[in-house]
């Protein structure tokens, strides 16, 4: 009779711990994972240690609707449209000479990449290579600007 509960005690153990240590092995196949030993072969997949993994399937997003205006959109008849995009243009127009006047300003200052020096920095070098850098990044930077507006005003034609 104690054979008998030792071994059905024995048993029950077992059954209990078993689910706890009978997780498959888990195979990483880039961003996927799967638990298909023949397929994880083939694929080249590395086996993953040290713990459990848990996959959790992620819902495809929906599909975005067409860019469509609402029922209660006002309507714009065609001459105030006309008048939007000419005032547009004007715009633009106005900050390209800004802009183009700002890149001149700064290519004369920076002078191909010599600007004058002054007083404080004959005797500081440092203090105009910092200079010299950073009259560098505003031309970049004025230049993109001007590019920018140049394509901006080549979308209203």
């Amino acid at each position: 009779m104690k054979t008998f509960l030792f071994a059905l005690t024995a048993l029950a153990g077992t059954l209990v711990l078993q689910p706890a240590s009978a997780q498959d092995k888990i195979y990483r196949c880039g961003n996927e994972y799967t638990n298909n030993v023949s397929d994880a072969k083939a694929r080249g997949c590395k086996l993953v240690e040290g713990g459990n993994v848990t996959v959790l399937q992620a819902s495809k997003p929906a599909a975005a609707p067409a860019a469509a205006s609402p029922a209660n959109a006002p309507k714009v008849s065609d001459a105030d449209q006309k008048a939007r995009d000419s005032d547009r243009r004007a715009i633009l127009q106005d900050e390209l000479r800004k802009a183009e006047g700002k890149l001149a300003e700064l290519r004369k200052e920076y002078n191909d990449g010599a600007p004058q020096k002054s007083a404080l920095e004959l005797r500081n070098t440092q203090a105009y290579q910092d200079r010299v850098t950073e009259l560098k990044a505003n031309l970049d930077r004025a230049q993109a600007d001007v590019d920018g507006i140049r394509r901006e005003l080549d979308r209203t034609k």
